[in-house]
């Protein structure tokens, strides 16, 4: 059993020991930066410092001395967004960190997807996000997205304050089997409700699967809305959104 010493990089350990409290994802988190190599340890420390310019760096150099675009997706920038997320989930970061991070992971995606689009490894599925009307908040739904895109997800991201018959067409016009909501106010929770309303409505709700999310949004609220799943965080988002296309690939066999 990997233990936090097996992890080279004092600033991950660090962020690790003083910041994930809950013994679950603390052990995750161990075991997969325990077996990830030191040069992914160090872009990874960099992402979570929001040093985009490093990132770029250590990126582009790791890929050129012949390190895999999924190693270096995975092990380095995903991982870390792991941390980031449940930093910002409990509160001991905030929208400008954040977005400090999120800048980071995009300089070092910006190496790696050309690598990933030119190998033609096609998306797991299509995802419809979307912050629900009246809602501008997006950094939680954001969050998600980078995650999902990492995990090998196609996201059509149709921003903040999203209107029911706007989620209707997007699942439509793509042939999207998956949507996710978000919220963070509970004066906009009710209109996940109206959207899924709106599905039922149009006799469409059996032709995706829909998940739901934000700070103010429990699994008790999803069950009664209907929707099919409620992921607390971006991590939960990413693994719920493989368990849902699992289950309905499964229906259809």
């Amino acid at each position: 059993m990997a233990t936090i010493s097996d992890i080279s990089n004092e600033f991950v350990r660090n962020e690790i020991e003083e910041y994930i409290e809950q013994p679950d994802e603390r052990g995750q988190l161990i075991t997969t930066f325990a077996k990830v190599r030191p040069e992914m340890q160090e872009i990874a420390a960099a992402l979570i410092d929001g040093a985009h310019h490093t990132v770029d760096e250590l990126t582009q150099k790791v890929l050129e001395a012949g390190a895999e675009a999924l190693e270096v997706m995975d092990d380095g920038l995903i991982a870390a967004m792991r941390i980031v997320g449940i930093k910002f989930r409990e509160n001991f970061i905030y929208v400008p960190e954040v977005l400090g991070c999120a800048r980071a992971m995009k300089a070092g995606m910006k190496h790696i997807q050309p690598i990933l689009s030119a190998s033609g490894i096609k998306p797991i599925a299509k995802v419809v996000m979307g912050t629900v009307k009246g809602d501008l908040h997006d950094i939680g739904k954001n969050l998600c997205i980078m995650m999902l895109h990492g995990a090998g997800f196609e996201v059509i991201d149709l921003g903040v304050d999203t209107k029911p018959d706007e989620f209707l067409a997007a699942v439509e016009e793509n042939e999207a089997p998956l949507m996710g909501m978000s919220a963070l106010l509970t004066t906009t929770m009710p209109n996940m409700a109206v959207t899924i309303e709106t599905f039922i409505d149009e006799d469409l709700r059996d032709d995706v699967r829909i998940m739901v999310g934000g700070a103010p949004v429990t699994q008790e609220f999803a069950d009664e809305m209907g929707a099919d799943g409620y992921g607390k965080d971006a991590m939960e988002c990413v693994a719920l959104a493989k368990r849902l296309i699992a289950e309905g690939v499964e229906a259809s066999g």
